[in-house]
């Protein structure tokens, strides 16, 4: 590369990073955050389900209605809501921080009765609205400007809607609703038969009606001839809608209606779910962490780890911004979780760091020229490894709902912030140290000198993998122990998957509700949560219980408060009910299928199933020693799996990568040595990767709040688990596998041979 060239490339690299760093800090700046259940606080909203004329409002149809409610309430841009069944007919959601609670409220109660009608007529000057329609299906209601119209019967209901999006109208004066429809020939005929009544005539509308009140009565196009209709299953309602009005409307329809009537019986403000000590401790132990890996980094890669960690400190922000941009609710979870990727994000700087010290010490480079190559080499192994991570993500979004799809949002935005901070800040912050001189004392970088644990690699042997067969043994036994443990000690289920019981107080007076929920932990109840709504009201949520700790709880929360009074005591069902897990196991199963077909695109097949045997056996080994240990399977301990299936794929990625890469080079090498080379090769940043996560999990479980110390654990296993597995189980199952079926003569390419700075071909 010229120098010409590699100022220019500087050059854009540098205003690059400016401008997303800019616009970063000014949406920090600007934006107030939305704030979860846990750290502010919400709405709460009890509705009550009653029988319909044709369905009865029993726990099947409050469930159905439930999910119903979930989709609304997604649409509508609330994340991380809490929606549970409590007892038979009544549904309890709790909506944090909302800018209009009230709006929101009107339209998660609304019925959503959508019919289309032919229009007969206009009614006569005696007719008076109906509340419902005749036997015979016909309707006078009055239209939108009021005057009354007689409606056939309905045509089209709203369970024949495919989807419906709001938007500007085309004069670009007030917004409008556009609908599709599953069922073309329906809404064909309705329209035909309407086109045969002449241009101004009532009968050449269709009436579109919401809950029994008409919403909007277009006619019929002139343009549209009889019995033809308008084809293509679309329509358009107009209206004097506001932009959130048609918003709302398009929420409604694609949610779909409700399967019984509703009633909203209740609504209140409640508190954080979480103390003030517990939100501190985590704070501090986010702090503590990222400021041990950051003082790591330096230690291990001077002044070019000084570099990284302010490339971090960038990465935090932009990644921080970018939970504001798109509304997020943050949750302390998905904080952890913030954390935990600033600690994975050093992983593609370290693999960098890693191949720019492989390009000084083996090839003799330049430390220029070994820092160029280094970014090159490792960026197919960051790419790879980030693309199947966001063919996850964006599969549990597109598919999953409820916590798991914000999971979905939280981790994409993780990982296009850390690839830009990898590929473009950290690459532009090293060049420019670069140009200022670094290069003439390249000892200080830290890039030119063999780390420790290369050194022990030199003189290891690479035909360690030569059995294969007997690593998987062992792994096969760490699998049976794991499955052992889910079968004789069995899980122990969260009250979001389980259900539980709410019991609501009346206190005397406002109390710190951190010394209610420390005598409730006293009582044997660690896991409550406690929850203050005014100052004369106390509501603490636990699992299933016996009616005896109900009075233990009682008389807990007694003896801070000076007296209390049950209001109410309520079985709730679980807030992460069926639907959602089944939606999350199918999302789950399509995105590991995914990541499979992505690997053998762009590897070999034999690396796909191999990264996905060890992914499975990561997943049964959390979820094994978790029992074992009696921790709870809760919602925190599910985003915990969910990114220890992330780190899972990303380290084999990594050690294949290398494979692909030094089989080209060494073709005459028995393919167990050349993945055990491989495996040595990656085990600097490896080790340096995990140690860096480790700073970070480490403070959480010593100083984090319970449930997120439960959190750290799951990754602190996981992460051991993804690191072993790589190489006792994904590298020998792709050497069985490449014995079994050996690759055929056309996959045998020669490669392509790079240059080095002088220009002669290596």
């Amino acid at each position: 590369m010229s120098r010409l060239s590699a100022r220019r490339d500087l050059l854009g690299r540098a205003l690059v990073s400016l401008a997303v760093l800019a616009v970063a800090i000014y949406l920090l700046l600007t934006v107030t955050p939305r704030l979860g259940l846990d750290l502010r606080g919400g709405t709460q909203v009890v509705l009550e389900t009653h029988d319909s004329p044709t369905a009865r409002a029993d726990a099947e149809a409050t469930d159905r209605t439930l999910e119903v409610l979930r989709r609304r309430v997604d649409a509508l841009g609330v994340a991380e809501p809490m929606l549970a069944r409590s007892g038979e007919n009544r549904i309890v959601i709790e909506l944090p921080g909302l800018q209009d609670p009230a709006e929101a409220v009107e339209v998660i109660g609304r019925t959503a009765q959508l019919t289309f009608h032919p229009v007969i007529g206009a009614a006569s000057a005696d007719a008076r609205p109906q509340q419902k329609p005749a036997p015979d299906g016909t309707w006078v209601l009055p239209d939108e400007d009021g005057g009354l119209l007689r409606l056939g019967k309905a045509a089209l209901s709203g369970e024949g809607v495919e989807q419906a999006r709001s938007g500007v109208n085309q004069q670009g004066v007030g917004y409008v609703v556009d609908v599709d429809f599953t069922d073309d020939d329906a809404w064909r005929g309705l329209t035909g038969k309407a086109a045969c009544s002449p241009p101004g005539d009532p009968s050449r509308r269709v009436a579109i009606v919401l809950d029994g009140e008409v919403i909007s009565s277009p006619q019929v196009d002139p343009s549209v001839g009889c019995e033809a209709g308008i084809p293509g299953g679309r329509t358009q309602i107009t209206g004097s809608f506001t932009q959130q009005e048609a918003k709302d409307l398009a929420v409604l329809i694609s949610a779909g209606a409700l399967p019984v009537p509703v009633e909203i019986i209740e609504q209140r403000t409640v508190g954080p779910t979480l103390g003030a000590e517990a939100i501190n401790d985590s704070a501090r132990a986010a702090v503590i962490g990222l400021a041990l890996t950051a003082v790591f980094l330096v230690a291990v890669y001077w002044l070019s780890g000084l570099l990284a960690v302010l490339a971090l400190l960038g990465y935090a922000a932009i990644a921080y911004a970018g939970l504001l941009a798109i509304g997020a609710t943050l949750t302390l979870p998905g904080l952890a979780g913030l954390v935990l990727a600033i600690g994975m994000a050093v992983d593609a700087t370290v693999l960098v760091f890693e191949r720019t010290r492989e390009e000084h010490a083996i090839r003799r480079r330049s430390l220029p020229g070994a820092v160029e190559r280094g970014f090159k080499g490792a960026m197919s192994a960051i790419v790879d490894s980030n693309v199947t991570t966001l063919l996850a993500a964006g599969l549990l979004f597109w598919l999953a709902s409820g916590p798991v799809r914000g999971f979905g949002v939280t981790v994409s935005i993780g990982v296009v912030a850390s690839m830009f901070t990898c590929l473009v800040l950290t690459r532009a912050l090293l060049q420019l140290a670069l140009a200022g001189g670094l290069s003439k004392w390249p000892r200080w970088s830290g890039l030119t000198h063999e780390g420790a644990v290369r050194q022990w690699i030199n003189r290891r042997d690479s035909g360690f993998l030569a059995r294969p067969r007997q690593w998987l043994l062992g792994a096969g036994a760490a699998v049976v122990i794991a499955l052992v443990g889910l079968g004789v000690v069995g899980p122990s289920l969260g009250v979001e998957f389980t259900g539980g019981r709410v019991l609501v107080y009346e206190i005397p007076r406002a109390v710190d509700v951190e010394r209610v929920r420390a005598a409730v932990e006293d009582a044997g109840f660690p896991r409550a949560v406690v929850q203050a709504s005014g100052d004369q009201e106390l509501s603490v949520r636990t699992e299933p219980i016996e009616q005896e700790a109900t009075g233990r709880i009682q008389a807990a929360v007694a003896e801070v408060t000076g007296d209390a009074t049950q209001l109410r005591d309520e079985k709730i069902g679980p807030s992460l009910g069926a639907e959602l897990r089944t939606k999350a196991l199918i999302a789950l199963g399509l995105a590991v299928l995914a990541q499979l077909l992505y690997l053998a695109m762009r590897f070999d097949w034999r690396f796909g199933v191999a990264t996905v045997v060890a992914l499975a056996q990561d997943v049964l080994i959390v979820l094994g020693l978790f029992a074992w240990l009696g921790k709870t399977y809760d919602g925190v301990f599910l985003a915990a799996l969910l990114t220890v299936i992330g780190y899972s794929v990303n380290d084999s990625v990594v050690v294949f990568d290398r494979v692909r890469e030094l089989r080209h080079q060494h073709r005459r090498e028995p393919f167990s040595r050349i993945v055990g080379e491989a495996v040595l090769q990656t085990l600097p940043r490896t080790v340096n990767t995990g140690i860096g996560v480790l700073f970070v999990l480490g403070a959480l479980l010593l100083l984090g709040d319970g449930s997120l110390a439960d959190f750290a654990l799951a990754l602190l296993l996981g992460l051991f688990a993804g690191t072993v597995s790589t190489i006792v189980t994904a590298g020998p199952v792709a050497i069985v596998l490449q014995h079994r079926y050996p690759p055929t003569a056309p996959q045998a390419r020669r490669p392509v041979r790079a240059r080095d700075d002088s220009g002669a071909v290596v």
